[in-house]
């Protein structure tokens, strides 16, 4: 028995099957370009084993907890850490059990997918899992987790990843990427830039952390200059680091493009805990476009993340802190939103912006267009609650005609969930030779375009976008 089939995600159709699965085969074994996503930079530098399998597999992952959750269960059950510490399970086993007999509830979702492509071929586990054989396929994984072709160096060189990207806030001071860089270790992990505790007037702690931007950059961020100047050190540190992004998840897609004088004044409303709530929203709308300005000055790519509430329970955040999958799409309004930012920079073609979206709605209205025109922009792919087949299928049909497909950026994992990273891009080049394939059948592409397509879409568009 196979978990895996070999044609998964090709169309059902045999003529659009058998062009996929020409292109999927030249496509499948290519290197990972992974350039946005969140695993620890910790477990590069130190190299120690996983503890156990639902410490690999389940407690990190927020599309598995979440969904338990839903259902009724308690995050503490599945280890996920208090912020006070109070007690949460700990017992790797236990926890495995209580997922294995709710495995169920995962059918038809992609958290499905990816958990059964990396039972299979990471762990040679060919049989679904259940509650009966919980005990079973624990003890395989336990066994191979505690040997040296399992610690997250080898596994990194197991995947095939040719660099792979971290998001870390902008007062981390990267001493694990620092540890990795001297290492001598020839994988290439590097950080991206993510200034939201420092541009977010609302984020918890926000103006302790102005301060601490200034210690650390040795600026002065009670004024304005002095705050930009700031993010530009800043950015420069993580760049000595490899990075090549910067990464922004706002709420909005608003941008302001202010006055030097406004834009003081604003700040220094900001900068004493005096600013309103509409000022507060303008102060981020105008971050938005001097980060995209220093994109231009230092090169880092720009990525947007908007349309997210973020944290939408307060009781969880109180309890468990952000990331916990609490963080729900809203409608967005890009074409408004962006016209400041895009009056400022849009039409350079040094500035280069990624845009994402939670809501779909905006694909084939607003983002296909503007990035099928400005210069400055390009579509991130399916993101989050929509990285699954129908949302990736979505996006290539909404997005397509429009913006083509050289104004996209091929697939991130955006992921926390380190062993689901080939499962992952193994979906995503499987979806893009089904719609490739069907392009062909019908057509619309020469079976020559098709095959640079799929290269494109899975390595080349990724490692362009992202200069890497």
């Amino acid at each position: 028995m196979s978990l895996v089939a070999p044609d998964l995600l090709f169309p059902a159709d045999p003529a659009s099957r058998a062009i996929a699965a020409d292109l999927y085969a030249a496509v499948k074994d290519l290197p990972i370009i992974s350039p946005h996503g969140h695993t620890d930079p910790r477990w590069y530098a130190e190299n120690e084993n996983f503890p156990d399998p639902a410490q690999l597999l389940i407690v990190p992952d927020h599309y598995i907890f979440r969904m338990l959750f839903s259902q009724g269960f308690r995050l503490e059950d599945f280890g996920v850490p208090t912020l006070d510490g109070a007690p949460v399970e700990t017992d790797g086993r236990r926890i495995w059990r209580r997922f294995a007999e709710n495995y169920y509830l995962f059918r038809g979702t992609p958290t499905r997918l990816w958990l059964d492509y990396t039972l299979e071929n990471l762990f040679g586990i060919t049989t679904p899992l259940t509650a009966e054989n919980a005990d079973a396929c624990y003890d395989v994984i336990a066994a191979q987790l505690a040997t040296d072709a399992f610690r997250p160096r080898a596994l990194f060189e197991r995947f095939n990843i040719e660099v792979i990207s971290t998001t870390d806030g902008a007062l981390d001071l990267l001493p694990w990427h620092a540890k990795i860089r001297d290492s001598g270790w020839q994988g290439r992990v590097v950080p991206a830039y993510r200034p939201d505790s420092v541009i977010d007037p609302d984020f918890e702690g926000f103006l302790d952390g102005l301060d601490t931007l200034g210690d650390i950059s040795g600026c002065d961020t009670g004024r304005w200059q002095g705050y930009l100047d700031a993010h530009r050190n800043r950015r420069a540190y993580f760049q000595s680091f490899g990075a090549t992004a910067t990464d922004h998840g706002v709420f909005s897609a608003q941008t302001a493009n202010l006055g030097t004088g406004e834009a003081e004044v604003l700040f220094g409303k900001v900068r004493t805990g005096k600013a309103d709530e509409n000022e507060r929203a303008l102060f981020r709308a105008q971050m938005l476009t001097e980060m995209a300005r220093m994109s231009i000055e230092d090169g880092l790519v720009m990525q947007i993340h908007p349309g997210s509430w973020r944290n939408h329970s307060p009781a969880i955040f109180g309890k468990f802190g952000r990331d916990k999958g609490f963080d729900i799409p809203t409608r967005t309004d890009y074409v408004r939103g962006l016209k400041p930012l895009l009056d400022a920079v849009g039409t350079d073609p040094r500035a280069s912006i990624i845009l994402f979206t939670l809501d779909e709605t905006s694909y084939a209205r607003e983002l296909a267009p503007l990035a099928g025109v400005y210069p400055a922009l390009k579509l991130g792919p399916a993101w989050w609650f929509h990285d699954s087949p129908e949302g990736m299928r979505r996006f290539r049909e909404m997005t397509t005609e429009t913006a083509g497909f050289y104004n996209t950026v091929g697939f991130n994992d955006d992921t926390r969930a380190f062993p689901s990273i080939p499962a992952r891009h193994d979906v995503a080049r499987r979806v893009d030779c089904a719609f490739l394939g069907r392009l062909v059948a019908e057509h619309r592409l020469r079976e020559d375009e098709a095959h640079e397509l799929a290269l494109d879409l899975a390595y080349g568009l990724a490692k362009r976008a992202y200069k890497l």
